[in-house]
């Protein structure tokens, strides 16, 4: 039976009348690389901060290395390495002296802890140039250093590659593909940049108005996002039952709004059209697609027109 590495029941956050995070529920298991997919605002960062300590909830419960009382989790905690946004750094230290504070400050032993992590990051050669003249790209970079600084066993990361250059991100994610491989680092990631996510998950979690909607591994994603004949009906039900014993198949979905995804019958569509209406079913549209991780986001919340394109 594989470890789990956290758990969270009902979590809950709220800020004034604000509802951050509703009840979110979310597992992830020693070894995962677990993606946070959903629009800005949309819960990820509040759920990564309540994860590492950084705020408490209004409500239910984190269990983080089996522990969940107060003290426990304290402790657990030194067991995670966490970068949420840029973290407050020294203007006028350099990239080791920054390290070297929080190093002292957080008790971890051993100085070659600091150039490891800067060598990680490749940011070794900075040598006395001050953290208040680095471009964003290397401050992020600096964040991530300090994550990595205790040898952690769970990696939290909230839009760790913002600011990076595309070489930036390719080393980044070589980077977390190693420490996950290496040293079976658990991570869990939240980007806007799903095409470089879905290049580093092995499992998802959609976030949407603070619910956790939906969590899914990514070879059952890929499944999902494969080709199909998306079927726009008057009555799915009926449509089913047809497909099943008219058809002979069952691999198909049936979606919400009298939509289903038929993944077979792809070079016969005149056939499963002809089929449906002969057997009483009102054929509204029939096309043939396949999905990426946007697009299967966007259909989850309830399609592109009422999600946009904002936040990704």
């Amino acid at each position: 039976m594989s470890e789990l590495i956290l758990q969270t029941r009902d979590l809950t956050r709220r800020y004034g009348h604000t509802l951050a995070l509703d009840h979110a529920a979310l597992s992830v298991e020693k070894g995962q690389i677990f993606g946070l997919v959903g629009r800005n605002g949309a819960g990820k960062t509040t759920l990564i901060r309540l994860i590492s300590g950084q705020s408490h909830p209004t409500a239910g419960e984190v269990t983080l290395f089996g522990a969940s009382t107060p003290a426990a989790l304290a402790r657990a905690r030194s067991r995670t390495g966490a970068m949420v946004e840029i973290p407050s750094f020294y203007p006028y230290l350099t990239a080791r002296q920054n390290l070297e504070y929080y190093r002292i400050q957080r008790g971890i032993p051993g100085k070659e802890c600091v150039d490891e992590a800067l060598e990680q990051v490749r940011l070794t050669d900075t040598g006395k140039k001050k953290f208040k003249t680095f471009s964003l790209g290397m401050k992020q970079r600096l964040g991530l250093a300090l994550a990595l600084m205790n040898h952690p066993e769970f990696l939290l990361l909230d839009e760790p590659i913002n600011g990076l250059d595309p070489e930036g991100i390719v080393e980044f994610r070589e980077l977390l593909l190693q420490l996950n491989r290496e040293r079976q680092t658990t991570i869990l990631i939240s980007s806007h940049i799903l095409s470089e996510l879905s290049t580093l998950a092995t499992h998802y979690a959609f976030i949407e108005k603070g619910r956790v909607l939906e969590s899914v591994s990514a070879d059952r994603l890929r499944e999902k996002c494969r080709e199909c004949l998306e079927l726009t009906v008057d009555d799915a039900a009926r449509a089913a039952r047809v497909l099943e014993e008219q058809l002979g198949t069952r691999d198909f979905e049936v979606l919400p709004h009298n939509k289903l995804r038929l993944y077979t019958f792809l070079d016969q569509p005149q056939t499963v059209n002809r089929v449906l209406l002969e057997n009483g079913v009102g054929l509204i549209s029939a096309q043939q697609r396949s999905s990426d991780l946007e697009d299967y986001f966007l259909s989850l919340i309830g399609g592109r027109h009422a999600a946009g394109k904002e936040g990704f």
